[in-house]
């Protein structure tokens, strides 16, 4: 992303300036089905997201913690189109820090205020009230947007902390949060962390409306590490050069290679010589894993994620898995890919990641025979 010398200071007189989401009230708002969170759905919606939307046929919908933000500037310069985002906020603090840092993002980053909608989820036993704040405006420079969301974070005191680690991030709640925001019939539905290659939207633009699909089709967006060294790859060619270098490779090839092992990421990096710039189906996953977890574009009638799933472990294959159970074909496209950065190392979770990942296994045993016994009419498969 270029960088903006301006502080956010000049910028202000602008535009016209508001605090973000001045205007909500937490006495409102939609409960889950479990009354454990409540949702804001539209808390504010980008200047143009509408007008975006009308012009595309595919909408970003991703979902973030207030410390992971930072990461939207990146991918919102990558996706030149809707992207709905669902952000998780628990208590005074979040709040606070949400409202500064969008307001920050929006002044600085005429893309997070063209294109991007906020949706809020808070837990019911955490939710913020509106309280008088002073103005750190000050101190805030557009080019350093993972600094400044830093220097908000200081503001949370010990006890947040704690409670953040205690308490389970509800993932498949914001997943599902920020895909009904899109108001695109197709849906890329990504984590925060995960960027897009440069021309992605035009190119499934011009793709999906000629996309021959007999039933229930998938489209894998496959997903690779990036060392932190390395400049972000502008094409296919400069991601294979990196790959070549050893500063690319697979996601979670190291950490858990099941996790996209089926995505067959040797035919995608093969299928390179003489390749049609145009967005292309690379070939099918014919060898579906249990445990396997890619970033996908589909119609927005699949499967919701299971809300039962609360933390880490079994979010996001649990809902793969009853896609390729109810008859969903996966497609690898290519040129098209999503980065993450850093190239990660398997190391020991921390005791709260693992007791998590256990309950959501039992979790998962139960899910599965309830999948099997939904689509027993429809399908074989098993």
């Amino acid at each position: 992303m270029p960088p903006l010398n301006q502080s956010l200071l000049q910028k202000m007189p602008k535009h016209n300036f508001r605090l973000a989401f001045d205007n909500i009230s937490f006495e409102t708002g939609r409960w889950d089905n479990l009354r454990n969170y409540k949702m804001f759905d539209f808390a504010l919606i980008g200047d143009k997201f509408i007008k975006s939307s009308h012009e595309n046929i595919v909408c970003l919908a991703t979902q973030s913690s207030v410390e992971r933000l930072y990461s939207l500037t990146q991918v919102a310069h990558q996706w030149n189109g809707p992207i709905s985002t669902a952000v998780y906020v628990a208590g005074d603090e979040e709040f606070f820090i949400l409202q500064h840092f969008v307001t920050y993002m929006r002044l600085c980053f005429s893309f997070i205020r063209d294109n991007v909608t906020f949706h809020i989820a808070v837990p019911n036993n955490k939710e913020p009230v509106h309280g008088q704040i002073p103005n750190l405006f000050n101190s805030f420079d557009c080019q350093y947007p993972e600094q400044t969301l830093r220097h908000l974070l200081k503001i949370r005191n010990p006890d947040t902390i704690r409670w953040r680690l205690k308490n389970e991030y509800p993932q498949n709640h914001l997943r599902n949060l920020a895909r009904k925001g899109c108001q695109n019939k197709y849906v890329f539905l990504t984590d925060i962390d995960i960027i897009p290659s440069t021309n992605m939207v035009s190119l499934l633009n011009k793709f999906l409306p000629s996309a021959k699909c007999s039933y229930r089709c998938a489209y894998v967006i496959p997903t690779f590490e990036i060392d932190n060294r390395a400049k972000f790859p502008a094409s296919k060619p400069e991601l294979m050069r990196l790959y070549r270098k050893g500063l690319a490779r697979p996601f979670h090839e190291k950490v858990f290679i099941y996790n996209q092992y089926a995505t067959n990421f040797s035919i995608w990096l093969m299928n390179s010589t003489n390749e049609d710039e145009r967005a292309h189906i690379s070939h099918v996953v014919t060898n579906f894993e249990f445990l396997y977890e890619p970033f996908y574009v589909a119609f927005d009638d699949v499967p919701a994620h299971d809300e039962r799933f609360i933390g880490y472990g079994f979010t996001r294959n649990s809902q793969v898995y009853e896609m390729y159970i109810s008859g969903y074909t996966f497609f690898v496209l290519s040129p098209v890919f999503t980065c993450h950065w850093g190239l990660q190392q398997k190391k020991a979770r921390p005791v709260w990641r693992e007791q998590q990942n256990n309950l959501n296994r039992k979790r998962f045993e139960m899910f599965k025979h309830e999948i099997l016994a939904r689509y027993k009419k429809k399908t074989t498969r098993k």
